[in-house]
């Protein structure tokens, strides 16, 4: 499965900046610990495994954030699909191949 989340901290009295990178650094590495395949964006963190084991690292990710203020924010976008591996990459592969496809239809280069 391949999962696109974000987790961040609400109700921070330590920094009124409304800045969250520690607590979101603090999730990203978790994810990068954790050895599965991933990726970051400025928005979101994506990650490649199985079920069990993607969920069990959005779970610490989440509470490692929870220490940085009362609440915490967590979105989870799945795409689960049996039997594949290598979308973190593949997916987005075959997506410039369609777009080079596209200019090269169309007599761009």
């Amino acid at each position: 499965m391949l999962v696109a989340f974000s987790v961040a901290p609400s109700g921070s009295e330590k920094d009124n900046t409304g800045s969250v990178h520690d607590a979101v650094a603090e999730a990203v590495k978790i994810v990068r610990d954790s050895g599965l395949p991933n990726h970051t964006s400025s928005m979101f963190t994506e990650i490649e495994g199985e079920w069990d084991e993607v969920m069990n690292v959005i779970k610490r990710a989440t509470d490692a954030v929870a220490k940085h203020g009362s609440r915490v924010s967590l979105v989870i976008k799945a795409d689960i699909r049996p039997g594949h591996s290598g979308e973190l990459t593949g997916k987005v592969e075959r997506l410039e191949r369609a777009i080079d496809e596209m200019d090269e239809y169309r007599g761009h280069s």
